[in-house]
């Protein structure tokens, strides 16, 4: 008989005598009290953070003024200035008891980081004082040669620098007996190639707004000093017990269970979601919450998703590179904070087979800068005029021309060994790349791509379609469509395939990418249909009537989840890339190259690292699975059975000296042996496999093949034969949480 105090056990016990949820006051707790909440986040919303509108009164006019040019206008910043405003940054900081400062940046691992600098210094009398440079703020050295770089650079040509974004407020980290100067930076090689996932970001805007603004003073818009995505990402993720988390070694290596029975209970009640939030959990949120504010984080929604222990938060609107930072640290406070309460955040897209997994909808838009009445509008929000309304439909068919022609290059961004588990499942988009308009725009684009608008000229065809009663209308006729991986949801377009634990800059560079080059396209079209046609309106929606018609196919109304659209799909040509080093390929088709290096974002050697980065990553993911899989199944799972078989075969055996004539203990180790038999033979083909895939090192492409398919294969073997077992064995002897236990904890 195993003992009462297993880990397993020891957990359960610890986990279900927990009461009520421990409070955690956060460092500089102005804004809490006993780990409650005694002002408005109002007041302190923003306090560990230091941009332009904290640093108004604190520059010269002329000071300022340049720093927000750089900022608002994307212009390069003034290196006159940086001394001037180090200092002031400095002064804050040290106010705030900072002690250290880092050049905060995202390598390509998905990821953040950082590298401390002290702030103190000694004068030529060698007495200690606190020192921040204009060269400090603007540039560091890192090293970083450990980084993955896809071959852009050797160990021995280790020199990366990272470069502050002024766009993005320097912020402080704050941690127990320690708080540090974060610097928002990209991180470029010794020639100036992107190492980073930051800087291709940063081009991509630049190009966009290039474009848009050729655009809009083709079509009469003047004055246009800058056209900027906006993002707000919803991020879904897992919360469950510490104690469950640690004894789990597939959670704890890769993120996700690799075995494990499905209880009788999952989310088929559909009562989690939209529920009343756990009392522990919502003592968790709400400190998570809190940290993000002081970091100026404008986290605005909370509540339970689908699953059980899933939940999501969701922040309002911002300019794309600052909602990328932001979506950073969403993700590290999440995981920070989760611990002080002993829970732990997950963020694997499919961290529990048979239950939805977690994404994150990437509600993506563009907005104008000006210096008149254009400032601030959202170019993807039908207007008030018909010339509005024309403008919107031109930038509207540069989003579909886009998606409808670099449809494998946008499932490429999203293509991860976590995204793979939930792409396609019942639950998430497919990995079939469609987009949802809602029945009243796809009536219009309808209309206008059939030419039903005739030859009246714009104004009257704006009038007869409708489309200025669009702002009202799209607020009841979109977003009907959950289903839909790319979804047109009312002045923006929500991007629902991306991974909960993914970077969004990766993929929002490709849809920035790829909408600047169909905005260039329409302005040549355009340019060369106003040679024939005097109005500019005219004109633009004859344009637009071409592209509404040439990107048909990659619209679509109905369940996305469906057999029939697959085939539907396949009949439209639209491509259906299951496995993410099937998408990965993408990046490197002909088609890829060419965007890329005639925009300038990313030169053949830079797109040339991302595949191979990724692909590698996808390869390593795998195998630490495997190996991860087999030593569970070899030193826990198998042994467990063992124990189970043992008192079987004891109790038999004591029965049979004890004249029992009948012994069902018999017949059941015979079944459990044969599970045991079966699981033992999958997992020596699980052993075969891991080396096999090991000996392809020297060729990433085929052993990502083989991963992908032999690898998975025998994984799933292994797992059915897992579960099969996990379900026949005495509870006591099971050595792993259960998915009852950390799912539906006590």
């Amino acid at each position: 008989m195993p003992s009462s105090s297993t880990p397993r056990l020891t957990a359960i016990r610890t986990i279900s005598s927990r009461i009520t949820p421990a409070l955690h006051a956060p460092s500089n707790g102005a804004a809490v009290k006993n780990g409650v909440g005694t002002v408005p986040a109002s007041q302190y919303f923003g306090i560990n953070t230091f941009g332009a509108r904290q640093m108004h009164d604190k520059l010269s006019t002329d000071v300022y003024a340049k720093l927000v040019a750089s900022i608002r206008l994307g212009k390069k910043l003034d290196l006159e200035i940086a001394p001037t405003v180090a200092q002031v940054i400095k002064e804050w900081a040290v106010s705030r008891g900072v002690t250290h400062f880092c050049h905060w940046f995202q390598p390509q691992t998905g990821l953040t980081a950082e590298k401390h600098d002290t702030f103190l210094a000694f004068d030529e009398q060698k007495q200690p004082m606190e020192q921040f440079t204009g060269d400090q703020l603007i540039q560091s050295e890192p090293d970083a040669s450990s980084f993955p770089s896809g071959g852009l650079r050797a160990t021995w040509e280790a020199r990366g620098y990272t470069a502050w974004n002024p766009a993005s407020p320097v912020f402080i980290m704050e941690s127990p007996g320690a708080s540090t100067l974060c610097i928002p930076s990209a991180f470029i090689g010794y020639h100036g190639e992107a190492l980073d996932e930051l800087t291709p970001l940063l081009r991509s805007s630049e190009v966009l707004s290039q474009r848009s603004i050729e655009l809009l003073d083709l079509i009469g818009d003047k004055g246009a000093l800058r056209v900027f995505t906006t993002l707000g990402p919803e991020q879904e993720y897992f919360l469950i017990d510490r104690g469950h988390f640690a004894l789990r070694p597939d959670l704890v290596m890769g993120g996700r269970t690799l075995i494990g029975a499905a209880p009788p209970r999952g989310q088929q009640l559909e009562d989690h979601y939209f529920g009343g939030i756990p009392e522990r959990v919502l003592a968790c949120i709400a400190e998570v919450e809190r940290e993000l504010y002081k970091l100026g984080v404008p986290i605005m929604t909370r509540h339970n998703e689908v699953a059980p222990c899933q939940f999501e938060m969701a922040p309002v609107f911002e300019e794309t590179d600052i909602a990328v930072d932001h979506n950073q640290l969403v993700m590290t406070m999440l995981r920070k904070v989760a611990l002080r309460h002993g829970l732990q955040a997950v963020l694997h897209e499919k961290p529990f087979a048979g239950i939805n997994g977690s994404g994150k909808h990437c509600n993506w838009s563009m907005a104008i800068v000006a210096d008149n009445d254009l400032d601030g509008a959202n170019l993807l929000k039908p207007g008030k005029t018909p010339h509005q309304n024309i403008r919107f439909l031109l930038f509207l068919a540069a989003v579909l021309k886009a998606v409808h022609k670099h449809a494998g290059l946008i499932r490429a961004g999203i293509a991860t060994s976590g995204n793979e588990h939930r792409l396609g499942a019942n639950e998430a988009p497919p990995a079939i790349i469609s987009v949802f308009m809602g029945d009243t725009l796809t009536r219009v684009i309808d209309d206008i791509a059939a030419g039903k608008t005739g030859k009246q000229g714009a104004a009257q065809a704006m009038i007869q379609l409708g489309v200025a009663k669009l702002p009202d209308i799209a607020k009841d006729n979109t977003d009907r469509n959950r289903t839909s991986p790319f979804a047109f949801t009312g002045a923006k377009f929500e991007f629902r395939a991306v991974g909960s634990s993914q970077s969004i800059a990766f993929p929002t560079m490709l849809l920035n990418a790829t909408v600047a080059e169909a905005i260039g396209e329409i302005t040549a079209a355009l340019r060369k249909e106003l040679k024939t046609t005097v109005s500019k309106d005219d004109a633009a929606l004859k344009v637009v009537r071409d592209v509404f018609k040439e990107t048909t196919n990659v619209r679509f109304e109905g369940n996305n989840y469906s057999e029939e659209w697959v085939a539907e799909a396949k009949r439209r040509g639209l491509p259906n890339v299951r496995s993410a080093p099937e998408a990965l390929r993408q990046l490197v088709a002909k088609g890829s190259r060419q965007l890329f290096s005639s925009l300038g974002i990313l030169s053949k050697e830079e797109l040339d690292s991302r595949y191979h980065v990724r692909l590698e990553r996808y390869a390593k993911d795998m195998l630490i699975e495997m190996h991860t899989m087999a030593e569970m199944i070899d030193t826990m799972v198998l042994p467990g059975g063992y124990a189970y078989l043992g008192m079987l075969a004891d109790a038999s055996a004591k029965a049979k000296t004890a004249g029992i004539t009948v012994v069902p203990q018999v017949a059941a180790a015979n079944d459990v042996g044969r599970l045991v038999a079966a699981l033992r033979k999958y997992a020596t083909a699980l052993h075969v496999a891991v080396g096999k895939a090991e000996s392809l090192h020297h060729d990433a492409e085929k052993q990502a093949g083989f991963l992908t398919s032999s690898g998975a294969d025998a994984m799933a073997t292994v797992r059915s034969a897992s579960d099969a077992l996990e379900l026949a064995i005495g509870d006591e002897y099971w050595p792993l949480p259960r998915y009852r236990e950390m799912l539906f904890p006590v």
